[in-house]
């Protein structure tokens, strides 16, 4: 140990730094033991330089850069600073602790560079969302003549791909082919990402069907493109035949494929995904766990989201998120504050996403008080500044429970621009409350915002007929035909082993449909015995009661219950998925429907789930 201190050229144990080396000490001390005969005040060092490699990977590893500092110190002092593999080590660890600049230097005052210099500096900048040096180094690289290799191109291009260039990526796609690399397979799996997440998902797939050979990774960057442009049938259909081709999926393709299944509330896909997920062992993956939670949550079967949460080993913020957005959306608003709660004694902070949440939650109980504490809270307790989504729920809490002035007040003194969803959750409340003023001004606020969507024109004419002020119906109508504006469809559909079908109101093109008007007759017969009665304030044609319940009798989730209700077994849940709010008088046939039939049935239409059983609705007349 006294040879080692007594040594010019490697002195860290100087008083002046040995508080620089709290990573390394013990490596040091070892070193200097097992050198302590062969290093002197004469030596040249040599038997050194492996410890200091060692050095300076251990501070990459723990990110400690001053420690690095003091060790790159030491390289230069022992005269290897144009060693190119100490270098190379050098730019990795500037670069893994965040300060690309010294790496830089440290690349710029090399005498020779190899290949891997130029990748690491590279995959630095990548690392540390600096895309745009990424590109100029390549340049770079190009106008040296320096020798490239598939690293270096699918590298450049996961730069393109954080960045969207899509003209970059196509440059860069003709690069490849000149220098006949597009068979390489990470260049391939790379540009097909970059055209996935630049939303070309057909070149995305033309890279796909011409590469000779194929990984996991290129695989799973398919099914995560198509997901990440909401083609999730596709997504579906590409994940059959990756089962197909003999391929393991791996975890990230796995949680892509449960993504595709929530969006589209396709539980017996996601039923079949989580089987194959428990075979290949990815189900403690928490990841993975979250989006299973996710995907029940979204098809309504909550108590097998709580399941499988529970069972997670270990809990991020992720699935606390995704389990406390489900119970909210599925009615049990309750059990999402209780979660919320549980989820800060576990030791995570919420987020705003948790905090979306249980405002949400708020709003479905029409827990006013309730709303207003957790949107102080978010700023007092957590520090997080509410975003256009808090705003939109607390206009949805205070419209729900018909203090639509105080919502419009709220607006009018948010510190951003209202959005389009803002004003509509004002002019729906209106809708419910029958405040003829403030509507007509939030739908003048819509019609500017949202010049092409006639559904707000659509409401307003509602209002007005609710309050039977039949010219003004007609003046509303009149501007809407005179626009060009178009109202979307209502429409519902319900999935019968592995089809979906879609039923739009008064259907004529479904294969069955005489059957399931006949169905649909005969139960009507057996609900009116028990007390129902079509809402017909719930169809604002001025017509008579006659055609208003004609009208009524047909509405697309009518149909789809019919429907299901013939094909599915009689233990199996009724789930039925809908594009647009629920109707009042639709949402009094359900519950009708689940005490005739004994059947348990689920709607999810565009705001949340009704679970109706035995002839009440968890909503409890709230929604």
């Amino acid at each position: 140990m006294k040879a080692l201190r007594r040594c010019k050229l490697f002195n860290p144990y100087n008083a002046r730094r040995r508080n620089l080396f709290s990573v390394a000490d013990a490596t040091l001390q070892r070193a200097a033991e097992e050198e302590e005969d062969s290093v002197c005040g004469e030596c040249n060092g040599s038997n050194i330089l492996p410890h200091l490699h060692s050095l300076v990977q251990e501070c990459a590893k723990e990110r400690a850069a001053m420690n690095g500092k003091s060790v790159h110190t030491q390289i230069i002092k022992s005269g290897y600073e144009a060693d190119s593999l100490t270098t190379n080590m050098l730019i990795n660890m500037y670069s893994k602790c965040g300060f690309v600049d010294l790496a830089r230097k440290v690349f710029d005052e090399m005498p020779q560079r190899t290949l891997v210099s130029w990748n690491t500096l590279m995959g630095s900048y990548i690392q540390n969302k600096d895309e745009e040096e990424a590109l100029r180094l390549f340049v770079q690289m190009q106008r040296e003549g320096t020798q490239f290799s598939g690293f270096t191109v699918s590298g450049v291009l996961c730069a393109c791909a954080a960045k969207f260039a899509v003209l970059e990526s196509k440059q860069l796609h003709a690069f490849a082919l000149k220098v006949s690399l597009e068979s390489n397979v990470f260049v391939s799996t790379a540009l097909l990402d970059v055209y996935a997440k630049c939303g070309l998902m057909k070149d995305a797939f033309r890279v796909f069907d011409s590469m000779p050979e194929r990984n996991d990774v290129t695989w799973s960057s398919m099914v995560a493109g198509y997901v990440q442009n909401e083609l999730y049938g596709e997504a579906v259909m590409f994940f059959h035949r990756l089962q197909k081709s003999g391929i393991e999926p791996n975890q990230f393709t796995l949680s892509s494929i449960i993504s595709a299944c929530a969006a589209m509330a396709a539980l017996l896909e996601g039923n079949q995904v989580h089987a194959i997920i428990w075979k290949t062992g990815f189900g403690a993956n928490v990841y993975v766990a979250s989006s299973l939670v996710d995907l029940y949550a979204r098809c309504g079967s909550i108590d097998e989201a709580y399941i499988v949460f529970s069972n997670a080993e270990v809990k991020n913020e992720v699935i606390w998120n995704s389990m406390i957005s489900g119970l909210a959306r599925n009615a049990r608003p309750l059990e999402a504050m209780t979660l919320f709660e549980k989820m800060q004694l576990a030791g995570f902070y919420p987020n705003e996403l948790t905090y979306i949440s249980v405002l949400s939650a708020c709003a479905h109980m029409g827990l006013v008080d309730k709303g207003r504490i957790y949107f102080d809270k978010m700023k007092k307790e957590h520090n997080l500044s509410p975003n256009a989504y808090h705003y939109s729920c607390m206009i949805d809490i205070l419209g729900r429970k018909g203090l639509v002035e105080e919502a419009k007040d709220l607006i009018e003194n948010m510190p951003f621009a209202a959005t389009p969803s803002m004003w509509g959750s004002v002019l729906a409340s209106c809708r419910v409350h029958g405040n003829v003023e403030v509507a007509e001004i939030a739908a003048k606020h819509l019609f500017e915002l949202e010049p092409n969507n006639a559904g707000n024109h659509v409401l307003l004419s509602n209002i007005y007929a609710s309050k039977r002020r039949w010219s003004d119906v007609a003046s509303t109508r009149k501007l809407l035909k005179d626009s060009e504006a178009k109202k979307e469809r209502g429409k519902s559909w319900i999935q019968i082993k592995d089809k979906v079908h879609t039923f739009m109101v008064g259907e004529r093109n479904h294969p069955s449909i005489a059957e399931v008007y006949s169905r649909l007759d005969e139960l009507l017969v057996g609900m009116e015995k028990l007390g129902y009665k079509g809402l017909t304030e719930h169809d604002l044609h001025d017509v008579e009661v006659s055609r208003k319940h004609e009208l009524l009798r047909h509405h697309s989730e009518k149909l789809a219950f019919t429907f299901g209700f013939m094909c599915l077994p009689s233990s199996a849940p009724i789930r039925i998925m809908k594009n647009l709010r629920i109707c009042g008088d639709c949402h009094s046939f359900m519950k009708f429907a689940s005490k005739v039939t004994g059947r348990d049935i689920i709607v999810r239409d565009v705001n949340r789930f009704h679970h109706f059983t035995n002839g009440s609705c968890s909503c409890g007349e709230f929604w």
